[in-house]
């Protein structure tokens, strides 16, 4: 069931989004590219199975040389209505031995997580009782990244012990997140999208992503889309942002940019080709929307 419009106003926030996905290895990257920033090259996403509550992905990432930021984390706190939200937990870290090889974390609490809990003790938490999407950063530090390495290398006896592990170790990278925040709470201008409260209704909104990550050569307009997830226009617009800090025409135009990228950078397809391949209209019309992300003229790029 939808509820009234009225209760979802979208403005800005970002999102890194992990759902169920039938398989993480064909879906891009899409909205962790705003935690990391336009210079990280990601390799494939790789989904951690924890439970229906909790889910998390991990990434192989490398950046430039002369531009590597920091081990970092943010936790997102975004509201649903007055008792339910979602957290969103980020992390960059490196190897022990090098800072050329960096693994990005993205671990997701649905509301259902927080059911467990009683409604004073979440009220109680000065991060839960925001109206509004927080932004919180947190330090990174000894016994969370062993906790990082672990839910991504363990191999457990069975299934069930791995899922019990595996729950563990997200709850203590909470509680660790929660602990070691380093920056006041920053509010962003996200009020909360109740819908947004059903998985059904989430799914759609990924669904969404996937389909336009998949045809980033001729995307859909967003009636196309709207028709395609079975969501009504205006919820589709309001609950993408929500969910991925995004307008709809925002995230196609990123997906776009980062493949011409790759194209012009590693494969030195030329412009004319990258700019046919991606469905633009013309090498002017490529070559405007490009400079307007990058900052640069697609030739430059060339190899």
């Amino acid at each position: 069931m939808l509820l009234s419009a009225d209760s979802c106003h979208a403005k800005a926030a970002y999102f890194c989004i992990v759902g169920k996905v039938a398989d993480t290895r064909e879906r891009q990257h899409g909205p962790l590219d705003n935690f990391l920033g336009a210079d990280a090259r990601k390799g494939i996403a790789e989904q951690i199975k924890i439970n229906e509550h909790i889910h998390a992905t991990w990434v192989d990432v490398a950046f430039p040389e002369d531009d590597q930021p920091e081990e970092h984390g943010n936790l997102y706190v975004y509201p649903i209505d007055d008792t339910k939200f979602s957290l969103q937990l980020c992390y960059l870290t490196y190897s022990d031995t090098t800072t050329e090889s960096a693994v990005a974390y993205s671990i997701q609490f649905f509301p259902s997580f927080f059911d467990q809990f009683p409604e004073e003790a979440l009220a109680g938490n000065t991060y839960f009782s925001t109206k509004k999407t927080a932004v919180l950063q947190f330090s990174i530090e000894g016994s969370s990244a062993t906790l990082l390495n672990e839910l991504r290398l363990a191999e457990p006896r069975d299934a069930f012990t791995g899922l019990l592990l595996r729950s563990r170790q997200a709850a203590g990278l909470l509680d660790a997140a929660l602990r070691h925040i380093s920056k006041p709470v920053t509010v962003a201008e996200v009020p909360a999208c109740r819908f947004l409260a059903y998985d059904s209704e989430r799914e759609k909104i990924l669904e969404a992503c996937t389909i336009i990550e998949r045809n980033d050569g001729r995307p859909p307009t967003i009636r196309e889309l709207s028709r395609m997830v079975a969501m009504n226009e205006c919820y589709l617009k309001k609950g993408f942002k929500a969910l991925t800090g995004k307008t709809i025409h925002e995230y196609q135009q990123e997906i776009r940019i980062n493949k011409a990228k790759d194209m012009l950078k590693v494969r030195g397809i030329s412009v004319t080709d990258v700019a046919l391949t991606l469905g633009y209209s013309s090498i002017s019309h490529f070559s405007t929307a490009f400079k307007r992300v990058t900052g640069l003229k697609p030739c430059e790029l060339l190899s």
